[in-house]
């Protein structure tokens, strides 16, 4: 018994898209490679929160972005630094944007968050965009908890640079000697 032809070919083309996600893994990272692989990284209180939409001639219309700015210091020398971190995805207004199922949650993004954020300059994240990308997408953004007199960097799970919860004050010192380790 044969199969008819567009039955066959949806089919075929089914195989091939599991066939391609079988293969698409995304990048585990342990916190030593996290730090080898990006500029820096900060911990502070999200202070601004901006999404712009890029109509690029070669990569395509609508290519939608968010910038945070993070305001703290830096985990890799202390210093107080004010830093933009751009990632895929976002809505200027409820009917114009994308969804990215690998930008930060709507909620880790507010306002007022306190988070600890992993980037590294990009000269193109698509749409000739430049900018200080957040790296590994939301596996780059950890929120930050106060409990008691303790802060702490929230882990993620298995296969993020911080799978488990950190005391602040103990992420930052592990973040500079990994830093001060020959790349």
């Amino acid at each position: 018994m044969s199969i008819p032809f567009p039955r066959a070919a949806v089919s075929a083309l089914a195989l091939l898209a599991c066939g391609a996600i079988g293969a698409a893994q995304i990048e585990r990272l342990t916190l030593s490679e996290m730090v080898a692989k990006t500029d820096d990284s900060i911990v502070g209180k999200i202070v601004a929160s901006k999404v712009f939409r890029v109509d690029h001639p070669v990569d395509g219309p609508d290519l939608f972005f968010t910038t945070i700015t993070i305001q703290g210091r830096s985990l890799v020398n202390g210093v107080a630094v004010e830093v933009p971190v751009t990632f895929a995805g976002g809505f200027v207004d409820p009917q114009h944007g994308v969804h990215n199922s690998e930008a930060p949650a709507a909620d880790e993004i507010l306002i007022g968050n306190e988070v600890v954020a992993f980037y590294k300059w990009s000269d193109n994240m698509g749409g000739d965009v430049a900018g200080n990308a957040l790296y590994a997408a939301h596996g780059g953004l950890y929120r930050v908890v106060h409990a008691g007199t303790d802060s702490v960097a929230l882990g993620k799970g298995p296969g993020y640079a911080i799978d488990n919860n950190w005391k602040l004050q103990d992420l930052d010192a592990e973040v500079t000697r990994l830093d001060e380790q020959p790349k």
